[in-house]
This record gives C-alpha cells, structure tokens and sequence, in this order.
C-alpha cells in the first residue's frame, strides 16, 4: 500500500466516524436559537405594547385635564384610553384606567396637575416560551396640567 493510498483510508475511516454529527448538533442548536428568536420577539412586543400604553395614559390625562368636573374627567379619560389602545392594535384582556381628581377640589389660582394610570393585562401564551407566564401586566403613569384659572368643580 503507497502512502497516497493509506492517506485516502485513514481519511476515509475518520470521516465515517463522524456520521450523524451534524443532525445531532442541529438538534441541539435549533431549539436553542427558536428559544432566542422568541425572546427577541417578546422584548419587541412588550416596548411596543408599553409605547401604546404610554402614549393611551396620555390621551387619557390630556383629556381629563380639559374636563370641568372630576366625574367627567374620569369617565372621558376612560374613553379616551380604551379608544386609543384600540387605535393603536393593543388587545388588552383586562384594561384599568384610574384617574387622580383631587386637582378638582383645589381652588382657582393654584397649579395643579390630573394623573392618569392606565394598566394593561396583555397575551404572550402564542410564543410559547418555557418558563415565560401567558401574560404580563404593564403599566403607564401621565400627568397633565389643569388650567390655573379655568373654574372646576370637584
């Protein structure tokens, strides 16, 4: 047997060896690089769900700011909120918006603020991550300012 030729079985008898290798390191990557696809995809969702969010707080705030009563500054901020998380595509399972109408009691003159919390109970269950739980709880705070010297009525 000439060099050449043991060269070409030795080779030969290595690469048999190694047989399988690469569906074994598929089977170990793909899982794990899925995993890491869906935690981009997660982190994504949840800026742009608390970008929605924030941006609803403010329409909410805003609008309760203009209102003349602490009653109408509730139920407009409300509306406000929930119609802009649905401008906006965020399906909320459980939407709360809690308005801060102690600025209506304050008198004429004194600056005040109205404070607008809007939480949003929202669905990760379609990514299927291990470990993550089907929903998270986000929440955004604004404050708006009332006029100094609008009347209003607590």
């Amino acid at each position: 047997m000439n060099p050449l030729t043991r060269t070409i079985a030795v080779c030969g008898r290595r690469t048999r060896g190694d047989r399988g290798s690469a569906a074994i390191e598929a089977a170990v990557g793909v899982p794990a690089f899925a995993l890491f696809v869906s935690l981009i995809i997660l982190g994504g969702r949840t800026a742009t769900a608390h970008q929605a969010l924030e941006s609803a707080a403010a329409d909410a705030a805003r609008t309760a700011s203009i209102s003349r009563t602490a009653a109408s500054a509730t139920e407009s901020a409300r509306a406000a909120a929930e119609a802009s998380l649905e401008n906006q595509g965020l399906r909320c399972t459980d939407v709360d918006v809690n308005v801060d109408t102690a600025a209506f009691s304050r008198s004429v003159g004194v600056d005040t603020t109205v404070g607008v919390t809007v939480t949003c109970k929202f669905t990760i269950a379609d990514l299927g991550i291990p470990g993550v739980p089907g929903s998270r709880v986000l929440r955004a705070t604004v404050t708006s300012p009332l006029d100094t010297w609008r009347e209003r009525t607590p």
